[in-house]
């Protein structure tokens, strides 16, 4: 695991590129303590830090192949290395180090541009042809490690991280009004957008290669998820299967190796899969809240880590350690991210480290992959509905129903101006009976969704920011990948390609890395991933499956009946008294901040967004809360300290 940086441009490189390289290098360190590396000639520099996990003696970066003439430099594991090395010797091959990523260099001798084909892992990385002139970079299929690309002339920076290229003064900090908008609709930037003007993020499971001599650019699409084949057989066996052999290929590593456990099924899932891989040295970390609120799950965590028989370690969060960490959890994040959880899961990775296991595996994945959310379970049915809609099998009579009252009194309010869920079926009837062919209900089915776009359309952004924004059709990219797609697949991959990549994956990434702990998810390695596809187009889900049907079935015999029971809670802090206390500390950077200083929103919309924050009739609104993360992320990004 490591930060990885470099430059390659067609003018001759002076001593100050390579220093601003050095630079955005050293504010990489927290990604890998353990040392550096570098390496430059007339057009390009290369530069890594290191966290130690696999080969921990010899493993030092840059790393060539036999004669030197490819360089290489990684961030990331690759999972299937042990295999890989075998073949590649046998092939007559020569390896220097006992490291995992040496085996890139090889696979590129052997198999020239297809050598990404035969990775199983998750990384970014930087490979330099010394004899064809030109670089090579790529990232992992599924998005688990960072990319950032920023074009300057006939020249190109990137990083793992945007914080440092903006915090070295190789990128001027500069909102770009697009990734602000999308920012807004869904509580992060998608890639590849980046939220500062100039930059973007390569594409999961993307090549980018860069020819020296005539400066050309081609960037290649190298896996889609909905290219999986078709699969047939019991689904319980064959993602059992799966999920046994990509545990023991993940959790391999030369240094402990903990997990980041709460009481849901995802988390024990990877716990116990994890302990039965590894022997004696696998650690349970979690986090709990002060007052012991429903949302602490530590008693379920423990009972699990007792079960296993594995060490447990918990820390307790107070609203005060909240307030104390959100600006520096916003700054480390990266990238804006509006979600309230991400302090707890710094809190986690932190107690990892105190602990000195720099291997921390999360459950990322298990929801989007099997169907967790209700959101995305009604979002297929409703595609489902508008289809037959379009084909003249249904009418208006099948979006008439009543929904039930909800136990909030909050809700409750919104549900009685909703009269009874009548209105909003109303509303996707007609939106329905507009909608173009072919699109599935996503994100535009959701009300944060919903509410950004009714919102932004009335006197928020300021004219001048409206008029770059334009009016773009954030739903346009809701399509399926092939056109024998069902729609299972499609929504399992955008779900994968937003919610879970720029809000789950990066914070896990960006979060563990801040505390020099790597993270691993074990329910995103791209067989399993293969394996959910190429059955969602042999049987199609039924309208009445139950959440994580096939996923509960593959771990019976592993995770216990208690696990299985137990009701979902999800990920979430004490939202409510963790969002008063943030309105009184931080809710007045919103008034004449950094965001009505440089035209973006309006200065009485900044004023309704800070009151808006801890109202108690409607609840706190998604986009004053949004608005303040944008906010304080702009202000620790324009800050003097890097913290």
């Amino acid at each position: 695991m490591c930060g990885i940086a470099g430059l390659i441009s067609r003018a001759t490189l002076t001593p100050a590129h390579i220093d601003k390289v050095k630079r955005v290098n050293t504010l990489l360190t927290h990604r890998g303590p353990d040392g550096e590396g570098s390496f430059a000639n007339a057009n390009v520099v290369l530069a890594m830090r290191r966290l130690s996990i696999i080969d921990l003696k010899t493993g030092w970066q840059p790393l060539y192949n036999e004669d030197r003439s490819l360089v290489l430099i990684a961030n990331g594991e690759v999972y299937n290395y042990v295999e890989l090395r075998r073949d590649l010797e046998e092939r007559g091959h020569v390896f220097s180090t006992g490291s995992d990523c040496e085996t890139i260099v090889h696979l590129y001798e052997e198999h020239g541009m297809a050598f990404v084909d035969h990775l199983r892992g998750m990384y970014a990385f930087a490979l330099w042809d010394n004899r064809a002139r030109r670089l090579i970079l790529g990232r992992d299929r599924m998005g688990e490690k960072p990319l950032y690309l920023y074009s300057s002339g006939d020249s190109l920076f990137f990083a793992s991280e945007l914080r440092a290229l903006v915090k070295s003064g190789v990128v001027p900090f500069r909102l770009d009004p697009q990734a602000v908008n999308l920012y807004y609709h869904y509580g992060y930037v998608p890639e590849p957008a980046c939220m500062v003007a100039g930059v973007r993020k390569l594409p999961a499971a993307h090549l980018l290669t860069i020819d020296l001599d005539t400066w050309s650019l081609r960037e290649h699409c190298y896996w889609r998820m909905e290219d999986a084949p078709a699969l047939h057989g019991n689904p319980a066996q064959l993602i059992r299967a799966q999920l046994e052999e990509s545990s023991k290929l993940i959790s391999r590593a030369d240094v402990p190796v903990g997990v980041a456990l709460s009481g849901g099924l995802d988390a024990s899932a990877v716990a116990a899969l994890a302990t039965k891989a590894r022997s004696g040295d696998v650690h349970a970390f979690t986090v709990g809240y002060t007052g012991t609120p429903w949302q602490d799950e530590r008693s379920n965590a423990k009972a699990f880590a007792d079960y296993l028989k594995i060490p447990f370690h918990s820390v307790e969060l107070s609203t005060a350690d909240f307030i104390e960490q959100y600006s520096i959890v916003n700054f480390h994040r990266d990238d804006p991210i509006s979600d309230i959880a991400g302090v707890a899961i710094a809190a986690v990775a932190q107690l990892a480290r105190r602990h000195a296991v720099p291997v921390l595996l999360f459950g990322h994945g298990g929801d989007e992959l099997f169907w967790g959310y209700q959101w995305v379970r009604s979002a297929l049915h409703a595609t489902r509905r508008r289809d037959a809609l379009a084909a003249g099998l249904r009418g208006f009579k099948d979006y008439l129903r009543f929904s039930p009252p909800p136990l909030s009194v909050t809700l409750g309010l919104q549900w009685a101006m909703n009269g009874a869920g009548i209105l909003s079926e109303w509303r996707q009837f007609k939106a329905d009976r507009r909608a173009r062919p072919g699109r599935v209900v996503f994100y535009d089915s959701q009300s944060v969704f919903q509410g950004a776009s009714r919102a932004l359309s009335k006197a928020f952004y300021t004219d001048r920011f409206s008029e770059a924004i334009g009016y773009p059709d954030l739903t346009q990219g809701f399509v399926p990948q092939r056109s024998d797609s069902p729609p299972e697949t499609t929504l399992i991959r955008l779900i994968c390609e937003t919610y879970l990549m720029e809000n789950g994956i990066a914070q896990g990434d960006r979060l563990s890395m801040a505390a020099s702990v790597e993270s691993r998810l074990p329910l995103v390695d791209y067989r399993l991933v293969e394996t959910v596809i190429g059955l969602h187009k042999t049987y199609p889900m039924p309208a009445d499956a139950r959440p994580k049907q096939w996923f509960q079935e593959a771990l019976v015999g592993l995770v216990p009946d208690f696990v299985m029971e137990r009701r979902k809670r999800g990920f979430s802090p004490p939202w409510r008294q963790w969002g008063d206390a943030l309105a009184l500390s931080h809710g007045e950077q919103l008034s004449g901040g950094y965001l009505v200083q440089n035209g973006i929103i309006r200065p009485e919309a900044a004023e309704q967004q800070r009151r808006a924050l801890s109202s108690r009739i409607s609840g706190p609104r998604p986009l004053a809360g949004t608005s303040l993360a944008l906010e304080n992320w702009c202000r620790q990004m324009t800050s003097d300290s890097i913290q």
